[in-house]
């Protein structure tokens, strides 16, 4: 029995791969990542969203963990803000609503989740296919999904998977950069379809940018601090990232 966690990058996947858990990496490239799972197959027993997110609730900080209740899917317009769209529960089309696409998390995984992660906060998540790059992003997306608690690119896919399946749904996440964050240039192009770092992009960018080091710098301590909790989350939870029949 396998608990498929789906990440965005390979550090990710390498954190909370492990006894009944395959990891598969999404690498901000939602196509493929829908492709990859629509291929696997075999005694599958449920699916988690697992890693890093932005925050969108100021309330929260760098290393915070998110339980998600639920996934709301928001379609870009322009530069910022949402589309309606339809709402979908456990699967289905239900009706079409100003916030987007809603897909339900378990209870009951999420319930075993908080009991293994003291101090972690539960609530809505936000699901995007572009990265949000600064704080007037995050508030536009805080505001049009009435609250969403993080943001991340890989939810939608992995719980419409796991809602085609019929199989449980869980997301954890851990805050790698607070709603006033800005992400300098260099983070933007960081990321390689196999979710490893592109790092010719990477230095090719601080050399248009030089002034984004400082900044870059700042993303990278960030983002290790989520990695640290992250591992944190994966020890506590055990077999199965605590998947109530494992």
């Amino acid at each position: 029995m396998t608990v498929l966690a789906v990440t965005g990058l390979k550090r990710e996947a390498e954190i909370v791969g492990g006894a009944g858990v395959v990891a598969v990496t999404g690498g901000g490239d939602t196509v493929s990542l829908q492709a990859k799972l629509d291929a696997l197959h075999g005694d599958i027993k449920g699916v988690i969203s697992v890693g890093l997110a932005g925050a969108l609730s100021p309330l929260l900080k760098v290393g915070d963990v998110v339980i998600g209740e639920s996934v709301q899917v928001c379609r870009p317009r322009a530069r910022h803000g949402v589309l309606a769209g339809e709402v979908v529960v456990a699967g289905s089309r239900a009706s079409e609503g100003r916030k987007g696409e809603i897909i339900r998390c378990s209870d009951m995984w999420r319930v075993a989740l908080a009991a293994k992660l003291a101090g972690a906060h539960q609530g809505p998540i936000a699901a995007s296919d572009v990265i949000l790059e600064n704080a007037e992003a995050k508030a536009a997306l805080f505001e049009s999904t009435g609250g969403a608690f993080a943001v991340d690119m890989e939810s939608a896919v992995a719980g419409r998977f796991a809602a085609g399946r019929d199989l449980p749904f869980a997301v954890l996440r851990v805050i790698s950069d607070d709603a006033r964050h800005v992400l300098p240039p260099a983070a933007l192009v960081a990321m390689k379809p196999d979710g490893g770092i592109a790092i010719g992009r990477v230095l090719g960018s601080l050399l248009r940018h030089p002034l984004q080091v400082p900044s870059l710098i700042r993303t990278a301590r960030t983002s290790n601090k989520a990695f640290k909790e992250l591992l944190r989350c994966a020890n506590l939870c055990g077999v199965g990232f605590a998947r109530p029949d494992l």
